[in-house]
């Protein structure tokens, strides 16, 4: 026979030798100690039995169970009370685990329980890497600390940094509130939240909602991004981004907010908005607009400034600077204005002016301050206090004219049908008839006395009753022209008037 060469065998000795290194060097899996230690022929692989009381280790993870086989290939399974350490801080239990020492991958299984110091983690398996320090469950699971609970669908715990990431169906209770969420990240060591799909945040006080952002679960500061709103009693608040202090209940909005006061159908939107829940304030800024709908119209209104507070225990809105309102039937502007939920009143302050429209044909109003009261929409009343002036328009020439030093008027299905004039009374009104279906001016009468009493009919006057020594004469309608028949302070502003919801906005 022929005999192998020296060289042969040298390489074949060689070659076992680096065989043997190199499994040496994967097996970092080492046995601690067990009751009972067998080799089990029947698994291959050079299997080690170990019985009873059963401890091995890979690296700074420990294992313990109460039995268990360490193969060749430097993997491990072990059975019964199973407990991992992992650099004294970490300890997670189970009832089987199978471990793979080359990858630093464990899978534990049945009745799973991960203690740290923040929090317990539950769930029927669980996946570890013992390099990269990630954890990971799947099939549900449940995270408790001291404040919260959470559960989710899937979940991954980074060790290191207690930072944990949920997905499907989470859930976190707190005392205090009720999260849910698609995806949600969450360090048990800052206790901060932060969302990455729809969010829900429900409290006996609140409702919030969003699509990304964070929370802090310690100092109740949160920010709430994409489609985000905030529900409080009779409050709703929106915006692009909305800051939230629970804790000292302020929120604020920033870009496309609005906040909804539901008790009284009014939104208010703009640039930026405040709320604070405790003191139920809210204002609004930057192409700020309030909108309020009645049973057949809507008010449209823009100031500089838009504030909602308490007055005592009623509910008041304000208006600062610039103010300008639409509504179908009614338009106006001043500088400033209040409007006060307890008796459906709106004050208008520093150059009041409303207009009211009938057929295309104008009603102006003006006086130091002017006095709206409604009822469910419908306006009721007004009052236009100190050189309160009343311009109707009969044609692009004529006008009627009423003028006192307090002014009265009461409406009709939205319509003012009668006015009182209280101390220097004075007006103006042509005298008409129809003729042929045209209407024909007559004459025009002009009166001074203390009071009178008008009743209008499609804004034209109908009637008129003068009290206190009336000084009245009827003039021929030619005998004076439309600008000698003009009271005095007479001024018709009509090019001021909004005429669409979008000129509210223009000053």
């Amino acid at each position: 026979m022929h005999k192998p060469s020296a060289l042969v065998l040298l390489s074949l000795f060689a070659l076992l030798s680096v065989s043997d290194s190199i499994f040496a060097q994967k097996m970092t899996i080492k046995l601690l100690g067990a009751n009972t230690l067998e080799s089990d022929k029947n698994l291959g692989g050079g299997a080690e039995r170990l019985i009873g009381d059963a401890s091995f280790k890979d690296g700074n993870t420990y294992m313990y169970c109460d039995s268990a086989y360490i193969y060749g290939n430097n993997s491990a399974d072990a059975f019964g009370h199973v407990h991992i350490v992992q650099n004294d801080t970490l300890n997670i239990y189970g009832d089987a685990l199978h471990y793979d020492g080359n990858e630093k991958k464990g899978e534990l299984t049945k009745n799973v329980r991960m203690i740290d110091k923040e929090m317990t983690l539950t769930s029927n398996i669980l996946f570890f890497n013992t390099q990269t320090h990630v954890t990971s469950y799947i099939g549900g699971g449940t995270i408790i600390d001291k404040e919260n609970t959470l559960t989710s669908d899937k979940g991954y715990y980074l060790t290191q940094t207690k930072e944990v990431a949920f997905k499907t169906n989470v859930i976190l209770v707190n005392p205090r509130y009720t999260m849910k969420s698609d995806t949600l990240n969450y360090n048990t060591f800052t206790k901060v939240t932060h969302f990455l799909g729809p969010t829900t945040i429900v409290s006996k006080q609140d409702f919030i909602y969003c699509e990304n952002g964070f929370y802090n679960t310690s100092t109740d500061i949160a920010q709430f991004n994409k489609n985000a709103y905030i529900i409080s009693k009779n409050q709703k608040l929106k915006g692009d981004s909305l800051y939230y202090n629970k804790k000292q209940g302020i929120g604020k909005g920033f870009k496309n907010i609005s906040v909804t006061d539901t008790s009284q159908n009014i939104t208010i939107t703009g640039d930026y908005g405040y709320s604070n829940e405790f003191s139920n304030t809210a204002l609004v800024t930057g192409n700020a607009l309030m909108t309020q709908l009645f049973t057949k119209d809507t008010l449209f209104m823009h100031a500089d400034t838009l504030r909602a507070e308490n007055d005592s225990i009623y509910r008041v809105l304000k208006a600062f600077h610039k103010v300008k309102f639409f509504k179908t039937d009614m338009q106006g502007k001043c500088d400033s204005l209040i409007y006060t939920y307890r008796d459906s009143a709106m004050h208008l302050f520093q150059d009041p002016i409303l207009w009211a429209a009938q057929k295309k044909q104008f009603t102006q109003l003006t006086g130091e301050r002017i006095v709206l009261k409604t009822s469910k929409g419908i306006l009721k009343s007004m009052v236009l206090t100190n050189s309160s002036f009343m311009i109707s328009q009969e044609d692009s020439l004529r006008f009627n004219q009423i003028k006192g030093k307090v002014m009265h008027g009461y409406f009709f299905n939205n319509e003012l049908y009668k006015i009182r004039v209280d101390g220097n009374a004075q007006s103006v009104y042509y005298g008409t008839e129809m003729k042929k279906e045209k209407k024909k001016y007559v004459g025009v009468n002009k009166v001074d006395c203390s009071e009178m009493l008008i009743f209008l009919k499609n804004n034209q006057v109908n009637k008129i009753t003068f009290y206190t020594k009336p000084d009245a004469t009827m003039y021929p309608i030619n005998e004076l022209s439309p600008k000698e028949l003009q009271l005095k302070d007479f001024t018709w502003r009509i090019e001021q008037r909004p005429k669409s919801k979008s000129d509210i906005f223009v000053w």
